[in-house]
């Protein structure tokens, strides 16, 4: 009858609800009846202590939880709402997070742990709240457990390793059980990128054509008819050159055929931050922090707090009926039913609790990004369409291509060339998936009609030498795709590891280039000797994966932290006798410091680096480092340099800033323009690239 009662109170008729964020307070608040209040903990209310370590080792890795400095109003405002009411129900987010907050909320409230008070929604909707409530359930024990035993080992690794850093290298470093992972990765990308030698590679490009009229096409050298030849040197090419001279070009055989690409599935935690970072630029943070607010609810114009997009920290791609059938009537209504999709439906099944929610979708097809533009900020709005036209495309049929592909005798040699061009465009008329570095856009390749046994005419060969290319640095996108293929961590918790090691300078960020510092280079060197366990990709991937059995109830979480305490323990003691005290040289400059006379050394801050005197603290002189662009200002021919916003977006201004206030976000270059005789800058990307004058009373522009 009633559900989480507070036993020995005065019963009331008002039902608390209790949420996380004062934002999803709102929105749910509007859905339910004057009969419920809603209450919110703004976040954690308890939590392990700062001060010290927090688990009894001895007592079977108990952990002592105090109220976060901070929240004690907010408990006892809660506390007292409580005793108000007729009944509590912890609606905090329906994760393993969220689940342990109603757990610690159960206690400090006195909520017997087997009564039915929690309630779950995957979206902000007056639907999915009123459902939730017919379905209240206890507090999953399991799920709590293993967010328990996350907590707790990301502490014992934290609060062991990060004091020894301090004391053998420098104050202010850490470690962490994903984050050292996370920085090893990039440093043996870069140590790839160091040690790789480039090998030489050649092609060869017949330009062929039917006759002189028509349309020249390429074609690849392959190698003979049953063996594919690798062109390793100019000696090997010149002799296919020589060979090749006076040979006729025969079409050999033609294969047509049609080629099918297939929708992306909708969002996960994961690929919402890599396609995020790909198409809109933003950093894993910025991402996440958008979506909570597109989740938790935006007031729109016309309905007031809506929640837009399902809980955004899931590992499921599960669309529920409901949401699909809305979605496909819309498809037909606006593209037609040939657009519709009706393949069968293909989800991850990778057993995850996270698993058990849907793909990240909008609440609603019909709320159309153009539709709520003029009530969301522009990342929103970018954020949402994101989210809106993938989830859309993911119930729009294929693209289908034609294909063909085409051999070409010359002699003993054969020539490939491949073909396709789009004639059904299916979900691409919507959405087209980002691509990471050095990926081209598809394009439609046309071949003329051509006929097997058909002479062609030659126009040239052309031959080109080649380097092999060392694998690309990470990027945000890539680094978060390599972390949950390699089952590190869980994908919600990329956004705050990438911007731990950021901020503790292990990790530099260079446009969109993760590049490790010599101090990451450093700690992830000493980490991989003397805790080879926690820095071994495949050993955390196998410590994830039991700490999701905890989920499924069939292993003790006390028994995982005690496995894992017993060898690192050793370790610990070894690397406190083993490891000297490590000093880290500043880099010298030729920059001399203009209040004592000494060579300035570079710094690393919070914020980057920067100059510095290495006399501190006698002489505490300090300053910027300037990226120098070859280029004047246009107002005062001062220097113009690369400068960050408190944002860290690059612009450019005038290095006499104060007394001259000329900025600009486009990139000044060396070339001057032909009019006035000022420098230049350029915007646009690769393929549209403008160059424009940066004297304002200049007009003058080109494309290049």
């Amino acid at each position: 009858m009633l559900h989480c009662r507070l036993w020995g109170c005065k019963i009331m008729d008002k039902t608390l609800v209790i949420v996380e964020s004062p934002a999803k307070a709102k929105t749910i608040e509007k859905f339910l009846g004057k009969n419920y209040s809603v209450e919110a903990t703004i976040g954690h209310i308890r939590d392990l202590p700062k001060s010290q370590l927090g688990i009894d080792i001895e007592n079977n890795f108990e952990p002592k939880y105090i109220t976060i400095r901070g929240k004690g109003p907010i408990l006892d405002k809660i506390k007292k709402e409580s005793k108000k009411a007729k009944r509590v129900l912890l609606a905090t987010d329906p994760d393993r997070e969220g689940e342990a907050i109603s757990w610690h909320l159960a206690k400090q409230l006195n909520i017997d742990e087997n009564v039915k008070c929690r309630i779950e929604f995957n979206e902000i909707t007056k639907n999915a709240v009123k459902n939730a409530l017919k379905n209240i359930r206890e507090i999953n024990k399991d799920l709590v457990n293993s967010q328990q035993a996350r907590r707790i080992l990301d502490r014992l690794v934290g609060y062991k390793i990060s004091p020894l850093l301090w004391k053998k290298i420098r104050k202010g470093l850490s470690a962490g059980r994903v984050q050292s992972v996370a920085t090893r990765i990039i440093v043996d990308r870069e140590k790839e990128i160091q040690n790789f030698v480039p090998e030489e590679y050649w092609s060869i490009v017949a330009f062929l054509n039917k006759d002189h009229r028509k349309t020249i096409f390429e074609a690849n050298f392959y190698g003979e008819k049953d063996k594919k030849i690798e062109l390793k040197n100019e000696k090997q090419v010149r002799e296919i050159l020589d060979y090749l001279k006076g040979q006729d070009y025969i079409v050999d055989n033609i294969k047509k055929g049609t080629k099918k690409r297939n929708p992306p599935l909708p969002f996960t935690t994961s690929s919402l931050q890599q396609e995020a970072s790909r198409k809109l630029n933003f950093t894993s943070k910025k991402t996440m922090m958008i979506a909570q607010q597109l989740y938790e609810g935006i007031k729109l114009k016309k309905e007031g707090l809506v929640g837009l997009i399902t809980y955004i920290r899931t590992d499921s791609t599960r669309i529920s009926d409901i949401a699909k059938d809305e979605c496909r009537n819309y498809i037909i209504d606006e593209f037609g039913e040939k657009y519709l999709n009706n393949r069968k439906e293909k989800t991850n099944k990778s057993g995850k609790t996270q698993d058990a929610h849907e793909g990240i979708r909008p609440t609603s097809t019909n709320k159309t990004p153009d539709s709520i533009k003029d009530s969301l900020s522009r990342d929103q709005f970018r954020l949402y369409k994101l989210i809106w036209e993938r989830f859309v495309a993911s119930q729009m049929s294929e693209a289908i291509y034609d294909t063909i592909s085409v051999n070409i005798v010359s002699g003993k040699y054969v020539f490939r060339s491949n073909g396709s061009k789009l004639i059904f465009p299916g979900f691409l008329l919507l959405y087209k998936e980002g691509r990471d570095d050095n990926q081209e856009e598809d394009k439609d390749t046309i071949l003329p009609e051509i006929k097997e046994g058909e002479r062609l005419i030659l126009n040239k060969l052309e031959e080109k030498q080649h380097f092999t290319s060392p694998p690309p640095r990470y990027t945000e996108a890539t680094l978060v795709k390599t972390l949950e293929e390699q089952g590190i961590g869980r994908p919600s918790t990329y956004a705050p590891t990438i911007s731990t090691i950021i901020n503790r300078g292990y990790v530099t960020k260079e446009k969109k280039f993760l590049i490790p510092t010599e101090l990451g280079e450093l700690v992830t060197d000493l980490m991989k000797e003397y805790f080879s366990d926690i820095m071994d990709i495949e050993f955390t991937a196998e410590l994830e994966k039991r700490l999701d059995l905890i989920e499924e109830g069939s292993v003790d979480w006390n028994k995982i932290i005690e496995e894992f305490y017993q060898p690192f323990e050793k370790s610990l003691k070894y690397a406190e006798e083993d490891i000297g005290e490590i000093e880290i040289k500043d880099e010298e400059t030729d920059i001399i410091c203009e209040k004592c006379g000494r060579n300035m050394v570079i710094k690393h801050g919070r914020f980057g680096k920067f100059l510095a005197c290495p006399g501190f603290p006698d002489c505490r002189n300090a300053k910027p480092i300037y990226k120098e662009t070859g280029a004047t200002c246009p107002k005062c021919q001062g220097e113009i340099i690369e400068k960050k916003s408190k944002k860290g977006r690059i612009f450019y201004g005038c290095k006499n800033y104060p007394d001259c206030d000329f900025t600009t976000w486009d990139k000044p270059i060396k070339s001057k323009c032909p009019v006035c005789g000022n420098f230049m800058a350029e915007k646009g990307n690769k393929k549209d690239k403008l160059l424009y004058c940066l004297n304002e009373d200049c007009q003058h522009q080109e494309k290049q």
